[in-house]
């Protein structure tokens, strides 16, 4: 399990560092994002997930259901609805803004447009940081087959590179706030640091969910899919040209169901 632990650092840690170089562009760009290049990369984003979300997280877990001697598709979609309607309930609890919009969402409170914003991104990264953390403790319960390690490390590699344009999307509008360069830059870098924690977590507790493992898969994957629907797809697609939005949700999914077949 130690070995786990390892491993899911390191690929929760690559994600992470992925959104800090993302965050690190506003030191390069005076002005913010354009809109064209940020539905694309919503999009992709949302691409990314949604591959992940079949190929990574619910096949995995309707393989593993089989491997018990249970009813294959309980487990996946029992574990999807309890995904989805925990995203429910942080959306709707937890204060936040998302790009474009005036009005925050969640709970009423006193916190700034850049803490809402910033807490906007955070809410979507706990799903991936559970998915690759529960991607390498699956691995580690079966030594005998390394494919299950490949596919976990696409995995990370699929979240960490949508996480690059992530972390540009939150530190930038935080600059055109008023924010010093450097503070949008660390907001923009710790956004990603929720799925160092989560994916950590998870594989701590995961020799104690082991006959579990394919609820928490499709929980993971239910998470992701009602971000994709409800935050990334919206606003992929909002304005002119929304087409770019969807040219990105294809290369999303396209190159993640690649890098996790090839891969895994």
């Amino acid at each position: 399990m130690n070995q786990a632990i390892g491993w899911a650092a390191m690929g929760t840690g690559f994600t992470f560092l992925m959104t800090a170089l993302g965050a690190s562009v506003v030191f390069i760009f005076k002005k913010e994002m354009g809109k064209s290049i940020q539905r694309a990369f919503l999009g992709f984003a949302a691409g990314v997930m949604m591959a992940a979300s079949v190929w990574s997280l619910l096949i995995p877990a309707i393989e593993e259901t089989e491997s018990m001697g249970k009813i294959a598709w309980i487990p996946a979609a029992g574990g999807f609805v309890l995904g989805g309607i925990f995203l429910y309930l942080l959306d709707f609890l937890m204060p936040h803004l998302h790009l474009g919009e005036k009005k925050p969402e969640g709970v009423v409170t006193s916190f700034h447009r850049t803490t809402l914003l910033v807490l906007a991104v955070t809410l979507h990264n706990i799903p991936e940081g559970m998915a690759v953390g529960l991607a390498f403790a699956m691995a580690a319960q079966h030594p005998e087959d390394q494919a299950l390690y490949a596919a976990a490390f696409a995995l990370a590699i699929g979240i960490g590179i949508q996480n690059f344009p992530e972390g540009a999307a939150i530190s930038l509008p935080l600059r055109q706030e008023g924010m010093s360069r450097w503070r949008a830059f660390v907001l923009g870098s710790l956004s990603g640091a929720v799925e160092l924690i989560f994916g950590i977590g998870i594989t701590l507790i995961a020799a104690q969910i082991t006959p579990y493992m394919p609820w928490f898969l499709a929980f993971a994957a239910g998470a992701m899919i009602y971000v994709v629907v409800e935050e990334l797809i919206p606003e992929a697609n909002q304005g002119e040209h929304s087409n770019l939005g969807t040219i990105g949700v294809m290369a999303g999914f396209l190159i993640m169901m690649i890098l996790d077949v090839a891969l895994g």
